[in-house]
């Protein structure tokens, strides 16, 4: 089912104000989550892409300019309201320099707000400060090509930049599509041997037959086939970084040999009696429990430790929500440009332009086209999405999507793929129903105060954003509050 109501945070710090303008917007069609405070704001915007917030400028503590300056550089889809008092109407235009829609100032009727927010939705149709906020990634949210600005990943981006200068072997862990052999690139790019090769290896994909050959490389007539001498991947890796992925699919004989070079850093290549020593920084990755393996003895203890000298776990999408808008917008920036930014052949000059630098933000707000953006609804529904491909999968999603859109400069629900769209539908559990009957208005009325209490505890007693929880009018919960 389509999720046609708009989602607003209001965020003002005097609570019979807001509490009063909260209940007039819920009855006109909004859902409404309340902040009292710039820190909560910030909070809320962490979990959920709302489509509007409306925010007064003078709050204690992060106050109102950094709460809409976190809001568009994190959602450039949100419609920015300020309120603002007696004398600061100078910063509100400041704030809206910055990409807010509009300020209104105190003491405001419902209607003048109302009047703001219809012609703000109208006007500004979700554009996107898209150009400047890639121009921020890398700096603000990011390292090499990944980005995110969760804890996991803050933390990530610092342990690459420790790490990166040593010479000590590191294992990543992690799901399949959480990205390992990214965090691989990041932590060669971040060392000294950035100048020197990347060499990625998938053990995996490569027949055990040939792995050896692979790995060592083989001299002529090392065997049938063998027509020249051949270098292998840890040759071609000296002064460099070899990367191998799924380590844990190495064959034991294998191991040993890959052991030997952790310690000596020394190997001959198949059919060879001479020595090579190699200076090679070794980084491997597997989804798979090695401990386990090695307690089942499919994988040598020794070699666990060489490898793990130090750990690198990638946490899954699905607990990181907060980094989904910024990848959202890091393969929108890849993809458009490899697809044409939704233009047509037709449109051939404007094609060509997408190969020249970024434009300032301005123009791809004012020029002759906008950049591709992602309707709230969309994001909320990538956001909930637990992505059990990770990374890879939301990376799929969102080429699939560009190429649905059509000449359309939005990405809708309606272009995810169908399980994504779908996440929003809440199943009906199964119930069986005793033969001597139930009696159901009593067993309703305790799943619904069991539910009221529940959202009223996870929101701190805030009932409008205990209504939005629950799917109901503000209104409509105090009444139920009353009864109770």
């Amino acid at each position: 089912m389509p999720d046609s109501k708009r989602h607003l945070l209001l965020v003002d710090d005097e609570e019979a104000l807001r509490s009063v303008v909260a209940e007039r917007l819920t009855d006109a069609g909004f859902e409404v989550v309340e902040a009292a405070s710039g820190e909560a704001a910030l909070q809320a915007l962490d979990g959920f892409a709302f489509d509007v917030i409306v925010s007064d400028l003078r709050l204690p503590g992060v106050d109102g300019r950094q709460v809409i300056d976190a809001a568009l550089t994190r959602y450039p889809g949100i419609v920015a309201i300020v309120v603002t008092g007696y004398g600061t109407v100078k910063d509100a235009v400041d704030v809206i320099k910055r990409g807010a829609a509009d300020f209104i100032a105190k003491p405001f009727q419902f209607d003048e707000l109302m009047h703001v927010l219809t012609s703000a939705l109208e006007q500004r149709r979700l554009k996107s400060e898209n150009a400047y906020l890639h121009q921020q990634l890398d700096e603000r949210f990011g390292l090499g090509s990944m980005v995110g600005k969760s804890a996991p990943m803050r933390a990530l981006f610092q342990l690459i930049e420790t790490v990166a200068p040593t010479t000590a072997t590191i294992l990543i862990t992690g799901e399949t599509g959480t990205g390992k052999e990214m965090v691989a690139r990041a932590i060669h790019q971040t060392s000294t041997r950035h100048r020197e090769r990347f060499v990625a290896l998938n053990v995996s994909a490569i027949p055990e037959t040939l792995l050896d050959a692979e790995l060592f490389g083989h001299v002529r007539g090392a065997f049938t086939g063998a027509v020249a001498m051949r270098q292998g991947r840890l040759e071609q890796a000296d002064g460099g970084t070899l990367f191998l992925d799924e380590v844990g699919t190495m064959p034991m004989a294998l191991q040993m040999k890959l052991l030997r070079v952790l310690q000596e850093r020394e190997f001959e290549r198949i059919g060879d009696t001479r020595t090579i020593k190699v200076d090679v920084r070794i980084v491997a990755a597997t989804n798979a429990e090695l401990l386990k393996m090695v307690k089942e003895g499919t994988f040598r203890e020794d070699l666990y430790y060489r490898l793990n000298v130090i750990a690198v776990h990638l946490t899954p999408l699905r607990e990181r929500p907060e980094d989904i808008p910024l990848l959202v917008l890091r393969f929108l920036e890849k993809y458009s440009q490899s697809q044409g930014s939704g233009l047509r052949d037709q449109r051939t000059s404007e094609h060509r332009a997408l190969d020249a630098p970024i434009p300032d933000p301005r123009s791809l707000i004012h020029g002759p086209r906008s950049p591709i953006t992602v309707a709230q609804e969309a994001m909320r529904r990538l956001m909930s999405f637990p992505w059990p491909g990770n990374v890879r999968q939301l990376e799929n999603a969102i080429e699939r999507a560009l190429a649905l859109i059509g000449a359309r400069t939005q990405i809708d629900a309606s272009d995810l793929p169908p399980d994504v769209q779908a996440v929003a539908e809440v199943a009906t559990p199964a119930l069986d129903l005793p033969a001597e009957g139930v009696d159901l208005p009593a067993i309703v009325a305790q799943i619904e105060k069991g539910l009221i209490e529940s959202a009223l505890l996870r929101t701190g007693n805030n009932k409008g954003a205990a209504a939005r929880l629950l799917s109901l009018k503000r209104t409509t919960l105090v009444e139920k509050l009353k009864r109770m």
